[in-house]
């Protein structure tokens, strides 16, 4: 898989975000890659703090910042002239720039004009490879873990994350796969599921996690849900492509209506488990669920472990929360159950 090979330290682009869910690319690096991130820039009405110190264009540069990395999906169909302008600036001090948009920066004349006059890269990294296969099914061998979801933005990525960090700290062999830009942009590889050709979904994802030794683990991020009337598509080219001997179920805590979908709500855990269990054995007949990542960011303390144990209780698994508890518990369901 071809590598996108950022330079650090980075320059986080934050602009006028309005909240931290549309700011989650930028939280995601800041979160997992901190070592790589010198600074963000936003702009002064965005409320958003990455918990970096604040820096324009100039100041990074000088600073020593090597990529600008937008970490936002802006609404609409194209780029707001003054993130444009300060891609170009960020070029002009030296920068690359980086993005996960569904808008291709090398579309844009004056970011590729800009890059070209002061030699410098633009990185898309939603932007696949040109040729993928299709997904032919065959067993391979090696271990593999795929995230999915009640619903978008509810934690997947950062669950898989969680679980490929704990596994790795106990030593075992194991690879995060990422499958959409935040995670691109963590891992410096990937395929962006959400921009391949329909056809070629679950070969994109067997060409991400291909055989490997027995004894290795791939944790697949997960997108979107299968329940989502937008993204249920994406999320069964993955199911199908992953192969996965091992199934956790993500959820928000307290969300009851599907992310931006009037007249759609969240689905009873029970069929998420069944039906996302059923739509995988079409490639894998053994998967089984490992447990429940359950975000609670939305509760108190109190009222997080009283959920946690609650859905626990009701549905016989492990339940954690991968922040308030760590995924130690999940890991040791997830590995217990080689030899159930």
């Amino acid at each position: 898989m071809e590598l996108i090979e950022l330079n650090a330290p980075y320059l986080l682009f934050v602009g006028d975000a309005p909240d931290l869910l549309m700011a989650k690319t930028a939280k995601g690096v800041a979160h997992w890659r901190p070592e790589r991130c010198l600074a963000q820039l936003r702009y002064p009405e965005s409320p958003v703090d990455l918990g970096l110190p604040d820096m324009d264009v100039a100041s990074a540069a000088a600073a020593g910042a090597k990529t600008l990395v937008l970490g936002l999906a802006p609404f609409g169909a194209s780029l707001p002239q003054r993130w444009i302008d300060t891609c170009v600036e960020a070029l002009a001090h030296g920068m690359d720039v980086a993005s996960g948009l569904h808008i291709r920066l090398a579309s844009i004349p004056a970011i590729v004009d800009a890059a070209a006059r002061y030699g410098r890269r633009i990185l898309d990294v939603r932007n696949p490879p040109a040729t993928l296969p299709c997904g032919t099914g065959l067993p391979r061998s090696g271990k593999r873990l795929l995230t999915v979801g009640t619903d978008c933005c509810v934690g997947k990525m950062f669950t898989a994350l969680a679980i490929q960090a704990e596994m790795a700290a106990r030593k075992l062999p194991t690879s995060f796969r990422p499958t959409g830009q935040t995670g691109i942009l963590i891992e410096g590889y990937g395929v962006s599921v959400d921009a391949v050709v329909a056809d070629f979904i679950s070969g994109a994802v067997e060409l991400l996690a291909p055989a490997n030794a027995p004894e290795h683990w791939d944790i697949i991020e997960g997108q979107g849900s299968l329940f989502h009337p937008a993204y249920a598509g994406v999320s069964l080219g993955l199911l199908h492509g992953a192969q996965a001997d091992v199934l956790v179920v993500c959820h928000e805590a307290g969300r009851s209506q599907m992310d931006g979908m009037e007249g759609y709500p969240i689905q009873p855990m029970e069929q998420v488990i069944a039906t996302n269990l059923a739509m995988a054995r079409l490639t894998n007949p053994k998967v089984r669920l490992g447990g429940i990542a359950l975000n609670t960011s939305r509760l108190s303390e109190a009222d997080a472990l009283a959920a946690i144990d609650e859905l626990a209780q009701r549905l016989g698994v492990v339940v954690v929360d991968p922040v308030r508890t760590g995924v130690a518990p999940l890991v040791d369901a997830i590995l217990a159950g080689e030899t159930a």
